[in-house]
Order: C-alpha cells, then structure tokens, then sequence
C-alpha cells in the first residue's frame, strides 16, 4: 500500500492563511497563479534535499518560475498551459555524470505539485554554477 501524506489548511476571512498553525499573510500581490508557481518551486526543491540526502549531499538553492495561463484547446477553460522552473542549486559534492542527471530526474519527478499539473512544467538547472542539460 502506498504512503498516504495528508494536508490542511485554511483561509481567513482577512485573506491570511493557515498552515500547521503557522500563519502566511501574502497580500493582495500575491495571487492564486503565484502561491501554485510557490509550490512548484518549494515541492522541487524539497524533492532535491530529499534524494540528495539519501545520496550523502547537502543543497542549498533558489528557484524562480514563469507561467501562462490561457484557454486550452482541448476543452476552452483557462488553466496553465506553460510552466517553467528556473533552478540554481549548489550541491556539496557535487555527484558527476549520470549520478547528478539521475538525482535532478528525481527531484523533478518527485515533485507531486509539478507532477500534478496538466501542463508539464520544464526545469532549468543550474548547478554549483554550470547549466545542466
């Protein structure tokens, strides 16, 4: 049986959220198209520290990311229909060769928010300075 992770939280009538009892109040700038990209970015990089750590590496980073939302052909209603990840990481040490492309493929396919997404966001690496793929 697979693992099963369960999450809440909630939206005060002020706009601020809630999480675990800690309190997030991102203003009006901050939309719901932003908090996704929010997501996307914290999920990929906590899925990074996740399979570095197994791999004996320590991360440190920083992410950016742009989307488009628009009409989908497929059915007319508005969703993202472009998604991309921006990443610039350091690893310490550095895994060579198909070590490092094997351990960025997990980060990106454990990321259950990119992976939930209909359109597949593309990730852009930047490790410990160089660009990877």
């Amino acid at each position: 049986m697979a693992k099963t992770f369960e999450y809440a939280a909630a939206l005060d009538r002020d706009g601020s959220l809630v999480a675990d009892g800690s309190e997030l109040e991102p203003g009006d700038a901050w939309t719901p198209e932003h908090l996704v990209l929010a997501g996307l970015m914290r999920c990929t990089l906590k899925s990074l520290r996740h399979h570095a750590e197994l791999a004996g590496v320590s991360v440190s980073g920083s992410a950016a990311a742009e989307a488009v939302i628009t009409k989908r052909e497929e059915d007319g209603r508005y969703a993202f229909v472009e998604v991309e990840v921006g990443l610039d990481v350091q690893l310490d040490p550095a895994p060579e060769g198909t070590a490092l492309t094997e351990l960025l493929d997990l980060a990106e396919r454990d990321c259950f928010v990119g992976a939930s997404l209909t359109a597949p966001p593309r990730y852009e690496w930047r490790v410990n300075g160089e660009v990877v793929r």
